[in-house]
């Protein structure tokens, strides 16, 4: 048996949440597994569904992670456990076993300065696992940088489950939104400074100037998006910024499918980065091409000039220029064929061969 424990995790939505859904999946179908997870209000009915043992722990952040330790803890007394998979170093700081442990990475909660609280905390964890798995070579680096022994580091790109068939509801809805819009950019993510919602606004008022029936879709929440939607308004960009929030998983991939270039020319933002970016791999699934910054993990999941671009996200320009390249002569019809393709060694099949291995 092995345990997954996770602070991120269905019905609960992100990037961290289906990536440590679809681990704890793909593990169930090959291995005895048990998942330790955050409460979510509306977790019960998601979890009489699963094929595999989720428990859940609740209360203040604090408390919670005390009390999820001390349920391992016993858990790992009284069963024969082969092995932890964590998705923080902070789920594995409190417990307490000799059993071999491994510990994703993602970026932005290892990118804290030498010498720090955290870092200190972060590398001392990190040390005494089986192995670090990075979710990309940006990360990687980043972990080796931060006192990781490079030895332990190793890449596994986040993995994606084969799409299913579009909801034709759906699809006909999208269709009724958009009408004449064309071009169609969109972007998936939580609003802030790091994900650079505000960049590709301005490169869009730009653009307009060129295709007046451009459009650019928003979905998502977040700190930033009262800014961002006024920026909108003082850019008069009201016609052309469509934001949704709240939708179903039906709504996002329709409009994803519908759409013509994935947006997201990520910055790093304090100590804020974007590890990888499964957003990118998602949207290749349905033919549609990339435009990642290059700061983070972006080329792993974008393969410049092939799958989508690379652009320097702090330099509007870049980001504008990018842009106006991959719609003129519709470049991004050929990106997007390429990416079809590109995406399938990402599939959660092929990427658990990976962890296997490693396991063994």
């Amino acid at each position: 048996m092995y345990l997954i424990v996770t602070r991120s995790f269905p019905p609960e939505l992100g990037g961290m949440q289906s990536l440590m859904w679809g681990l704890a999946k793909e593990f169930s179908k090959n291995f005895m597994i048990k998942v330790f997870a955050d409460y979510h209000k509306n977790h019960k009915t998601f979890d009489d569904q699963s094929s595999f043992s989720i428990e859940r722990v609740g209360g203040v952040k604090f408390f919670r992670k005390i009390r999820k330790a001390q349920l391992i803890n016993e858990f790992l007394k009284e069963n024969k456990v082969k092995g932890i998979i964590a998705d923080h170093w902070k789920s594995l700081e409190l417990i307490k076993t000799d059993k071999k442990k491994f510990c994703l990475i993602h970026g932005k909660e290892i990118n804290h300065p030498l010498g720090s609280s955290l870092n200190n905390r972060a590398t001392k964890i990190l040390n005494d696992v089986e192995n670090v798995i990075a979710n990309s070579e940006y990360t990687k680096n980043l972990a080796i940088k931060i006192g990781v022994n490079q030895k332990k580091v190793i890449v596994i790109n986040p993995g994606v489950n084969p799409v299913k068939e579009l909801n034709k509801n759906s699809l006909e809805k999208v269709e009724s939104l958009l009408k004449v819009k064309t071009p169609r950019l969109i972007t998936v993510s939580r609003f802030d400074k790091r994900k650079n919602h505000e960049k590709i606004i301005m490169a869009l008022r730009n653009l307009k100037q060129l295709y007046p029936n451009i459009v650019y879709i928003c979905i998502g929440y977040g700190d930033e998006e009262k800014n961002i939607k006024k920026l909108v308004e003082e850019l008069d960009l009201t016609s052309q910024v469509m934001f949704f929030k709240d939708i179903s998983e039906d709504l996002k991939n329709a409009l994803i499918a519908k759409s013509n270039i994935f947006v997201m020319p990520s910055i790093i933002h304090k100590t804020s980065v974007e590890g990888f970016g499964i957003s990118y791999v998602e949207a290749a699934q349905y033919g549609i091409p990339s435009l990642g910054g290059k700061d983070g993990g972006a080329s792993d999941a974008i393969d410049h000039n092939k799958t989508g671009l690379i652009c320097d996200g702090n330099n509007l320009d870049d980001i504008y220029t990018s842009l106006n390249s991959m719609i003129e002569n519709k470049k991004h019809i050929e990106l997007g064929k390429n990416a079809k393709e590109h995406v399938l060694k990402f599939q959660w099949e092929k990427t658990l061969e990976k962890y296997k291995k490693i396991l063994n």
